[in-house]
């Protein structure tokens, strides 16, 4: 790269970095005042540039900088994200719980987006709420999101109503134990496939118990890990369709770096230390994009589609729920 393309991007990186830095000291003070981070600094930052958008147009000098931070950086933390799934960890659960868990994602998503389309929101932001929904909420949006190519007001839309509904799920969902006589186990499984983030699987199962705690992370943790095959089937659907077949395209490099990462991690080849220094990137690059993202939102768009976007999302969550409960009856999980 050179200094001339950093010349042109430096100012609209800038402003997102420091956009993102607000984000994150925004959250430890709510961290300190409530003793949780009930929004991440990933949805205060987006939440950050909307409102700067609203109240002040950035000039064409910013502009390369904050396209380079919504895509480039977006895809980076995506890939980098690999480094955090390990198969062996997967194993553990035992096959029919394995293939359950795949089987709630892909009805989950099919009947999300079935849902979405039926209160008539567009295709692409469709995708992004069900696969949002259905894997792990904000980071499955991120990830889906410059596959299909959708739209930033798209992607802020669906990461908003996401980040609220996740909120409300995790107080409300620990109600469900003793309405419907859930096991520590039951409830594990149940926090897990259906609460967006793993901060917020453990938020949502620790006042249960720490058998709920144990068995939602790692039932949280396969979820995740179907964000790799669902982000690769899309990418192929979009490129038989609209792209033609070649393999960069059909394959986006970041989605291939991902893989990679995460067969890394499983064989014991990326140290801890060189983890511990990954992880904290990604969640740094994707804040970044987050708030490049809140940037190019326009909210007269945004408040068009609200409505229907909170009513898409919450029928979505309310079908995932079903879904789930219908698992751990089948599975007779005690």
């Amino acid at each position: 790269m050179n200094r001339t393309r950093i010349a042109q991007l430096a100012p609209g990186i800038a402003l997102c970095a420091v956009l993102s830095a607000l984000a994150v000291g925004l959250q430890m003070l709510e961290e300190h005042w409530t003793g949780k981070p009930y929004l991440e600094a990933l949805v205060i930052a987006i939440l950050l540039g909307t409102v700067l958008r609203t109240a002040w147009t950035p000039g064409e000098h910013f502009a390369h900088g904050i396209g380079f931070s919504a895509r480039t950086l977006l895809e980076v933390a995506v890939m980098l994200l690999g480094a955090s799934i390990s198969f062996q960890a997967v194993m553990q659960a035992g096959p029919a719980l394995l293939v359950g868990i795949a089987a709630v994602v892909a009805v989950a998503i099919c009947a999300s987006y079935g849902l979405c389309r039926f209160v008539g929101l567009p295709k692409r932001m469709a995708v992004l709420v069900a696969c949002g929904n259905s894997i792990c909420g904000n980071s499955a949006i991120a990830a889906v999101a410059p596959v299909i190519g959708a739209k930033p007001e798209d992607i802020a839309s669906s990461i908003a109503f996401t980040a609220i509904l996740g909120v409300i799920v995790v107080l409300g969902l620990p109600l469900l134990v003793p309405m419907l006589g859930l096991s520590e186990i039951q409830y594990g499984v149940l926090a897990g496939l259906t609460v967006y983030a793993v901060p917020q699987v453990l938020a949502a199962t620790l006042p249960v118990g720490l058998v709920s705690t144990q068995i939602g992370t790692l039932v949280k943790l396969v979820r995740v890990l179907m964000l790799g095959p669902v982000v690769l089937g899309l990418s192929l659907a979009v490129g038989r369709s609209s792209r033609g077949l070649s393999l960069s395209r059909l394959v986006p490099w970041f989605i291939v770096g991902f893989l990679l990462l995460a067969a890394l991690r499983s064989a014991g080849l990326i140290p801890d230390m060189i983890l511990g220094a990954i992880l904290p990137i990604a969640t740094a690059l994707t804040i970044i994009s987050m708030a490049a993202l809140g940037l190019g939102v326009d909210l007269k768009v945004l408040a068009r589609v609200g409505g229907r976007v909170t009513l898409a999302v919450t029928l979505s969550l309310i079908v995932l729920i079903a879904i789930s409960l219908g698992l751990i009856r089948l599975l007779g999980l005690a």
